[in-house]
C-alpha cells in the first residue's frame, strides 16, 4: 500500500493512494495535485550512508568502505515531495543523490541480518542533496556539506514493505528538468539493508518510523537555481523538488578548502 501525509482545505490528513485519488481515513478523494504533501513519515532520526555502492566510489577514484560509513542527516533539513530546495549563498558545486530509503516499522536492537527485513516497516524516495564546496576529509562526518535546511526531501509515499519483495533489485532514476541524469539500480550497494541495520543495532536502537537512506549510485550531476529535480524508484512513484536561491540577504558560507574532488 502506498500511504500519503497531506494537508488538504486545511486539514491534515493520512490515507492512501488508490485508482491515481489519495482516500482518507474517511474514504473521501483527493487529487494529488490538489493537496500539499507532507512528509510520509516523522522520524526520530534519519541516518545515511557514504559511498555504499561501488560504482559511485569508483567514479571518483575512492575506495570502498570497510564497514558502513554512517552519518546523519539533520531533522531539519527534512522537505516533502514538491517542497522547495534552497540553494545556499555562496554554494559553488551542490548536487542531488537519488536514494532508497528504509522505513523501520518497529524498534530494532541487536537484530541479525537473516531477521532484519522484517523490522522493516517500508520504503519512500530521498534525495540526499549535498553542497560539494564542504566535503572533504577534514569535514568528515559531511555535516556541513548535507545538513542544509531543505537538503533532505522524502516521498512522496510510505509503501509498505509488502509491495517492494526485493528492494536490493529496483531501478533508479533521476531527471533534472526533464532530462535523464541517473540511472541504476540497488543490486549495486556494497553493504545490504539487512547488513546495514545489523550493523547499526548493534549499538544503537533503532525506532519505529526511523529512516535509513541507503547510498547512491554514480551518475550525480550539478544543480542550480531554476531547475526542478525529479527522484524516481521503481514502485515507489517520484519525488520532485524545484530549487531557489537563498534570500540575497543571507550571508554566504564560504569554504576555506577549495574545489572538491570527494564525494559521498
Amino acid at each position: 500500500m502506498k500511504l500519503a501525509r497531506f494537508l488538504s482545505k486545511g486539514r491534515l490528513l493520512q490515507g492512501h493512494l488508490q485508482d491515481g485519488l489519495l482516500l482518507d481515513h474517511a474514504g473521501e478523494a483527493h487529487h494529488p495535485e490538489e493537496v500539499v504533501w507532507q512528509l510520509p513519515v516523522q522520524p526520530g532520526k534519519v541516518l545515511a550512508l557514504a559511498l555504499n555502492f561501488a560504482e559511485h566510489a569508483e567514479e571518483f577514484g575512492l575506495k570502498k568502505p570497510t564497514e558502513p560509513a554512517l552519518f546523519w542527516k539533520p531533522n531539519t533539513s527534512l522537505l516533502p515531495h514538491k517542497g522547495t530546495v534552497i540553494y545556499p549563498q555562496g554554494a559553488r558545486f551542490m548536487h542531488f543523490e537519488c536514494e532508497l530509503a528504509v522505513i523501520m516499522g518497529r524498534n530494532a536492537r541487536r537484530v541479525k541480518a537473516k531477521d532484519a527485513l522484517d523490522y522493516v516497516g517500508g520504503y519512500t524516495i530521498a534525495n540526499d542533496l549535498v553542497v560539494r564546496d564542504y566535503v572533504s576529509n577534514t569535514f568528515r562526518p559531511p555535516i556541513r556539506g548535507k545538513g542544509w535546511d531543505t537538503f533532505g526531501p522524502l516521498g512522496p509515499f510510505y509503501v509498505t514493505a509488502d509491495e517492494v519483495p526485493d528492494p536490493h533489485n529496483v531501478k533508479m532514476r533521476a531527471y533534472v528538468n526533464g532530462e535523464l541524469r541517473q540511472e541504476a539500480t540497488t543490486r549495486g550497494m556494497i553493504f545490504s539493508i539487512p547488513e546495514v541495520i545489523e550493523f547499526v543495532s548493534r549499538f544503537m536502537t533503532l525506532e519505529a518510523g526511523d529512516v535509513i537512506l541507503t547510498g547512491t549510485p554514480k551518475g550525480i550531476s550539478q544543480v542550480y537555481p531554476g531547475d526542478v529535480m525529479r527522484m524516481e524508484i521503481e514502485g515507489l512513484g517520484a519525488l520532485e523538488n524545484p530549487i531557489e536561491w537563498e534570500t540575497p540577504e543571507a550571508e554566504p558560507v564560504l569554504s576555506e578548502e577549495g574545489d572538491r574532488s570527494l564525494v559521498l
